[in-house]
């Protein structure tokens, strides 16, 4: 099993970031649940696409920002642990990088809807290390 995160990125349409970036991003994210290896794929996806994926997941109608699916749980596995997919629209984004660590924080098993503000907690402290107007 490899001890590094493989990071896997697809898609067009809209400003993605870097691959540096995207895989700082998501080290901050998956390392504050004591995750340092694995497999992730970041899409960007159109608005037609991610409200798709919304109402067949959620049953939530129209495009949302990020959505989040994980794939092998806690338990181990037999060879490389697969910790799913992030899947983002640009064009519903008001910042990528926030977007990306919300997805990973899901993988991980964090929910805000359920976690009386742990998670959003995790994601502001996270955010204030990556901002690009974050102070050294």
């Amino acid at each position: 099993m490899s001890d590094a995160l493989e990071i896997e990125v697809l898609g067009v349409g809209g400003p993605i970031l870097p691959l540096e970036e995207i895989e700082r991003l998501l080290a901050f994210a998956l390392g504050s649940a004591g995750i340092d290896s694995g497999h992730v794929a970041v899409e960007f996806v159109s608005s037609e696409r991610i409200a798709e994926l919304n109402v067949a997941h959620r049953a939530k109608r129209g495009p949302t920002d990020v959505l989040s699916f994980p794939i092998d749980g806690v338990d181990a596995v037999a060879g490389p642990r697969e910790l799913g997919d992030i899947v983002i629209c640009a064009e519903h984004t008001s910042d990528l990088r926030e977007a990306i660590v919300h997805g990973a924080l899901h993988l991980t098993g964090m929910d805000h809807e359920s976690d009386d503000g742990e998670m959003l907690a995790v994601q502001r402290e996270i955010m204030s290390w990556v901002s690009p107007d974050a102070e050294p």
